[in-house]
């Protein structure tokens, strides 16, 4: 067993001396997108304890490891945490956090994806990764606005087109999910 522990030492210091920037800034990023998740979603009543400090240093898992299902996990944890903030302590709904919770959410799935295929050590040019995250921040943005429009367009709209739009969303979704489990039998 010790033998195991010092040859685990070993190979953590050996990722940390061959670590190169980029991936490591990715993986800075993924950590950062999952505190600010973490930081929208849950109410300050939580996060100012002894367990709110561990749900604070969750995003460090997806960040060290990222093919796993960490990311999924820190993920589950913000979504619970909303549905607590918003229920049990009445936090209200406000357009802006939630939209920013997204996005963070969002950025944190998307770069936890680049930092699995990122090895410590590779040599990546900086342009790559900068195209990757603004191809992230077009898609934030393009939700944001038609999230926006959606709600717009359902303030003006009786009752029953806002439950006929979510259920044609879901049916859309749902569609989509199908078609690329298809896409990935056949490929």
């Amino acid at each position: 067993m010790i033998q195991r522990l010092a040859e685990r030492a070993r190979d953590v210091l050996t990722v940390v001396t061959r670590a190169t920037p980029v991936p490591l800034a990715v993986r800075c990023a993924v950590f950062l997108a999952g505190l600010v998740a973490m930081v929208l979603a849950y109410p300050p009543v939580i996060l100012f304890t002894r367990s709110g400090v561990l749900l604070l240093l969750a995003p460090v898992v997806p960040a060290v490891a990222p093919r796993g299902r960490a990311t999924t996990g820190v993920a589950l944890l913000v979504v619970s945490g909303w549905v607590v903030a918003t229920t049990a302590y009445g936090e209200p709904i406000a357009l802006w956090r939630l939209l920013a919770l997204a996005a963070a959410l969002y950025l944190l799935h998307s770069l936890a994806a680049l930092a699995a295929v990122l090895p410590y050590d590779a040599f990546v040019a900086p342009a790559a990764v900068a195209r990757w995250v603004l191809r992230a921040a077009g898609v934030v943005l393009a939700a944001s606005v038609l999230a926006i429009t959606a709600l717009a367009a359902a303030g003006r709209a009786p009752a029953v087109a806002a439950l006929a739009a979510t259920v044609v969303g879901l049916a859309f979704a749902v569609g989509v999910a199908a078609l690329l489990a298809w896409l990935a039998r056949r490929g």
